[in-house]
């Protein structure tokens, strides 16, 4: 093969790769937006379910503080009427055994009323907790819609890209070789992404590892296309002639943003 012919192949299957670049960008994104989406929901889920387990235990919570209220009031009432009663005692036995009911109810109050104390504090301690909860709730609830709004939109644009990026790369595959085209394809559904990296100093650019060096004289000489010995991706000389940074490197791909 002659260094023209060469040079001329492997600027097509560059030209290839460039195409591929992009549709391998495009597949990401559309491989991305929903995992992004899913991971979101996920997370609104989690706190959702927090602030349902916050609001079960303040009406929990609630309903005990009610329960005690209801309790106190009953043994106020009571104690009170028993100290109506204690004007009315005829004598002293009866006197002291109204005295000991009155104070074992003033106990039993006491005892609510410090509960109750305890009651309020963990309310308000969980009130204020539902309050940080419900902040990050709502904001996640407004990202997620407008996730989901804008998710269609830009599936469906990024489906629109992927064909038409499909049409340039069946007209780019046309002016490859059929052999040469092949073997690319060969690669291409063999290996992750890409299938043509550059050779730079002696080293492949996609992994990083010196190519032998008579294969790297024959890479330097032009003759034929050769494959990198460790990673067996197609590889050219990355001075044989110029190029956009890109096309030695894998691109990485472009979360679809709001």
């Amino acid at each position: 093969m002659s260094n023209a012919v060469y040079l001329d192949q492997i600027k097509q299957l560059v030209e290839l790769q460039k195409v591929d670049d992009a549709i391998f960008t495009v597949k990401q994104e559309l491989e991305s937006a929903p995992r992004d989406l899913e991971e979101l929901e996920q997370r609104f889920e989690a706190v959702d379910a927090q602030r349902n387990r916050v609001l079960d235990k303040l009406t929990h919570l609630q309903e005990q503080q009610k329960r005690l209220s209801l309790e106190i009031d009953d043994d106020s009432a009571r104690i009170k009427k028993s100290k109506n009663k204690l004007m009315q005692v005829g004598n002293t036995r009866e006197y002291h055994a109204m005295m000991r009911e009155m104070d074992s109810m003033e106990k039993v109050n006491r005892s609510r009323e410090e509960e109750k104390m305890t009651l309020m504090e963990e309310l308000q301690l969980q009130t204020d907790t539902l309050a940080e909860i419900d902040r990050n709730h709502c904001a996640l609830k407004a990202e997620l819609e407008v996730r989901r709004e804008g998710l269609e939109g830009k599936i469906q644009n990024a489906r629109v890209r992927l064909e038409s990026l499909n049409q340039k790369r069946a007209q780019v595959s046309k002016a490859i070789p059929q052999p040469v085209f092949m073997r690319y394809e060969f690669i291409r559904v063999r290996l992750e992404h890409p299938v043509i990296v550059a050779v730079k100093d002696g080293v492949c650019s996609r992994c990083n590892i010196a190519v032998p060096p008579q294969t790297f004289i024959e890479l330097q000489r032009g003759q034929q296309i050769l494959s990198c010995p460790n990673c067996q991706r197609l590889i050219f000389w990355c001075e044989h002639f110029s190029l956009p940074e890109e096309a030695a490197a894998t691109p990485r791909p472009t979360p679809l943003t709001d």
